[in-house]
């Protein structure tokens, strides 16, 4: 539908708050800014360049922006406990991008996890990576699909000797091996790359694994999924000077130019509320995800990783093929206000990846809204009773939600 008039924008963009505010929205790659930080999205840093490092720009006037970025790099340093940390990305896959570029040549041998084993497009051929090389194989698998095969990969890690692996997922249920496998890529000079992207948030939590001290070479990420926001990149290592030289010039001029400066101050102010309160967000949501995969599965869902205890991230993974897949389910949903993804699964082809079985939920932003473990209940059976055909849902999804607009683990809920 074509929109004609700046009136027509305008009123979309107010009818998107108004409908988001009533929605349960389960996608786990969002969350949500709290007013402080929303506020500074407007702020004259959306109309400035800052090429380069502090102190060190290719423009000048950026004094104000240089203290900001130096401040902010100091407290991820801080917050994940490493000695380097790029800023300058403005999204995970442009991290990703950044580090792939320096540290990939054509025909080098990589390590990743597939698609359907839950692994993002930035690792895969159609992605970042295969812009670099085609030489890409997939970790082997336990039978559940949702762990890695660390004998079987300890093997083709030792047979084939790739030049990196990248470990982290979309679809991220539980820790990767990091530490069983550092040993064998130490002896093979093979890098471990963590993609955090999902699970940021909780790593600066201390609730999920620590990729860093467990042996990765460095971890990029996402800093809008489970962290606060804004919407940008970060790569983050302990890595010897030389090393990180290559990371410096692969985010700038790599694959980037000016790096969005009102939404790094948005992060700064973002960061400060993750030093505050990580510990406890992430493990409320951790301890939602349980709660509401467990729901799920006495209403009869085939909830993935039971056999694990379904979850330790903040996501879960559903395998609705009885209820006619997932793309279905999820407008379903949709069409009552609730919001969440479809997904392959690890047992999936490829070819179906626009037809999947599986829907994806993470509890991240309803949890940041208050949201309990007796409130996974509720949504479990809402969830529940819209593919079993109820009507009028909507409306009931709108009031319960309309219990929850207070956004919590921020510095506004203190004032």
């Amino acid at each position: 539908m074509t929109v004609n008039t700046l009136a027509e924008i305008e009123g979309l963009i107010r009818d998107q708050d108004d409908w988001r505010s009533r929605c349960i929205n389960l996608i786990a790659s969002e969350n949500v800014m709290s007013a402080r930080a929303r506020a500074a999205a407007g702020s004259d840093f959306a109309h400035r360049y800052a090429e380069g490092h502090p102190g060190e720009r290719y423009y000048r006037g950026t004094g104000y922006i240089d203290r900001i970025e130096e401040q902010l790099t100091a407290d991820l340093k801080r917050l994940f406990a490493c000695d380097r940390c790029e800023v300058r990305p403005i999204s995970g896959t442009n991290a990703n991008e950044a580090v792939f570029s320096r540290f990939v040549n054509p025909g080098d041998l990589v390590m990743v996890n597939s698609t359907p084993g839950g692994g993002h497009i930035s690792h895969h051929r159609m992605g970042s990576l295969g812009k670099f090389t085609r030489n890409i194989i997939d970790f082997p698998l336990s039978p559940d699909g949702y762990h890695i095969d660390v004998e079987k990969s300890v093997f083709l890690i030792e047979k084939t000797r790739p030049k990196l692996i990248v470990l982290g997922k979309s679809l991220f249920l539980f820790p990767e091996p990091v530490r069983e496998l550092a040993e064998v890529c130490r002896q093979t000079r093979t890098l471990i790359i963590y993609d955090g992207a999902h699970v940021l948030g909780l790593i600066a939590g201390k609730r999920f694994q620590q990729p860093l001290a467990e042996g990765a070479f460095l971890v990029t990420g996402s800093t809008h999924k489970t962290f606060f926001g804004s919407q940008r990149g970060v790569i983050l290592s302990s890595m010897d000077e030389d090393s990180w030289r290559r990371i410096d010039r692969g985010a700038f001029p790599g694959s980037s130019s000016n790096h969005h400066l009102h939404t790094l101050a948005q992060m700064a102010i973002c960061t400060r509320e993750m030093i505050e309160f990580a510990e406890r967000y992430s493990g409320d949501v951790i301890r939602n995800a349980k709660a509401l995969a467990a729901a799920l599965d006495r209403r009869g869902f085939d909830v993935q990783g039971k056999e694990h205890g379904f979850t330790e991230s903040h996501q879960v993974a559903v395998n609705v093929g009885s209820h006619g897949g997932g793309e279905q389910v999820s407008r379903r949903l949709e069409a009552n206000d609730i919001i969440l993804n479809m997904n392959m699964l690890p047992h999936e082809p490829l070819s179906r990846h626009d037809h999947p079985d599986g829907i994806r939920i993470g509890v991240q932003e309803m949890t940041r809204f208050g949201m309990a473990e007796p409130e996974m209940e509720r949504i479990a059976e809402l969830i529940h009773e819209c593919l079993r055909g109820g009507n009028g849902l909507k409306e009931e999804v709108h009031r319960f939600r309309g219990a929850y607009q207070q956004l919590h683990y921020c510095f506004d809920s203190l004032r």
